[in-house]
């Protein structure tokens, strides 16, 4: 009993000499409930959907005001009020907008006349639940333009919503390939480059590494780049691996592959660099293990990869904007299922060619080339 006590002593005392793991065994918790509870959050709230009216009709203004009490509500969607067709299409077209509704010139006289009133909404289709979420709440809007009185029973359709996906059939199967690539890459991440190091420290072989004349940017980059050779073969061919699995086409040959490539290589650096800057000072491979459980919460979740970004509260949003993952798999769906080039996706390769600089000049400032 009493070596038996002593070796739960020895354990319970190391365990308290190192304050970071006490630390994030009491905020880890406590920020996954803060994370996952925003990240999904059951209902969509502020997707932005733009309505173009062309008709200054009774039934359409009745239709505005259905949308705008779902806006002010169950604050669904955000509508965004414009007069060019084909400027609103567009801007779904470029991410800007999940949805656009187009009310035409003939829809009151239509609904007035019985002669099948129709209104066309058109649905960024990419992300499946929340385009069935659109679909179906602009369903309900339309359906009460001429509910006057609540009904004992529901009224047949007499106004129609013709729903145009703007790209091909994407189940929720598929939409998820993005994020599993991201996962992918952030896991190599997690095995690779700066791990490399703190299992060095740890296991006492750094020694050889810390006497060689070489500067720390030499190492820093050394293992980054090793750890990019390693996660982009892996991210790759998980990536190959997932559209065989779900069926994704590969529809745009070599020019979509180096889109993809530059994109993988550009995420892999962003993180490995990041991860430097976080555990480029650790020295036990507990503390890893920790922080891995950590920021996949804290970055993955928060990417769009599951749900999407337009739902998240405010202060969730303003994290997504700095948030690497949420630009990669922004960059991946796009080329993925709207077929986009490398044009589209700029925004986010300039993010996160500046991102990975960032957090190289940090990983190399912080680099600690002693003992």
């Amino acid at each position: 009993m009493i070596r038996l006590l002593a070796v739960i002593e020895r354990d319970i005392k190391k365990f308290l000499r190192n304050p970071v793991v006490i630390l994030m065994s009491l905020m880890m918790p406590l920020l996954y409930l803060v994370i996952l509870g925003n990240s999904f959050q059951g209902k969509f709230r502020g997707i932005p959907v733009v309505v173009v009216n062309q008709d200054t009709g009774t039934y359409a203004s009745r239709l505005l005001q259905n949308l705008r009490a779902v806006e002010a509500g169950a604050k669904t969607f955000t509508l965004i009020y414009m007069k060019d067709q084909g400027a609103a299409v567009d801007g779904v077209r470029n991410g800007e907008y999940k949805a656009a509704l187009i009310i035409p010139p003939d829809f009151t006289r239509r609904v007035v006349l019985n002669r099948k009133p129709e209104a066309g909404l058109f649905i960024d289709n990419t992300d499946t639940i929340s385009a069935e979420t659109i679909r179906r709440v602009i369903e309900g809007s339309i359906r009460a333009v001429r509910q006057e009185y609540t009904p004992v029973r529901e009224r047949p359709d007499e106004i129609f919503l013709r729903s145009i996906d703007l790209y091909g059939m994407i189940d929720y199967y598929q939409s998820l390939v993005p994020g599993v690539v991201i996962m992918a890459i952030f896991m190599g991440t997690m095995t690779t480059g700066v791990f490399n190091l703190v299992m060095d420290r740890f296991l006492g072989t750094d020694e050889s590494c810390l006497l060689a004349p070489i500067s720390r940017g030499v190492i820093v980059l050394g293992l980054i780049v090793s750890g990019l050779i390693i996660t982009t073969v892996t991210a790759l061919a998980v990536f190959g691996i997932s559209m065989l699995i779900t069926g994704i086409p590969f529809s745009r040959g070599i020019d979509q592959g180096i889109s993809i490539l530059l994109v993988v290589v550009l995420t892999t650096m962003a993180l490995l660099s990041m991860m430097f800057v976080f555990l480029g000072r650790a020295n036990h491979p507990r503390v890893v293990g920790i922080f891995s459980g950590f920021l996949n919460v804290i970055f993955f979740f928060p990417s769009g990869a599951v749900y999407p970004v337009e739902s998240f509260p405010d202060w969730l949003k303003s994290f997504a904007k700095i948030n690497p993952e949420a630009y990669s798999v922004h960059a991946l769906k796009s080329i993925l299922f709207r077929n986009a080039g490398l044009s589209v996706v700029s925004a986010d390769i300039i993010f996160l060619l500046f991102f990975t600089a960032i957090m190289m000049g940090l990983a190399i400032i912080t680099f600690k080339r002693t003992l």
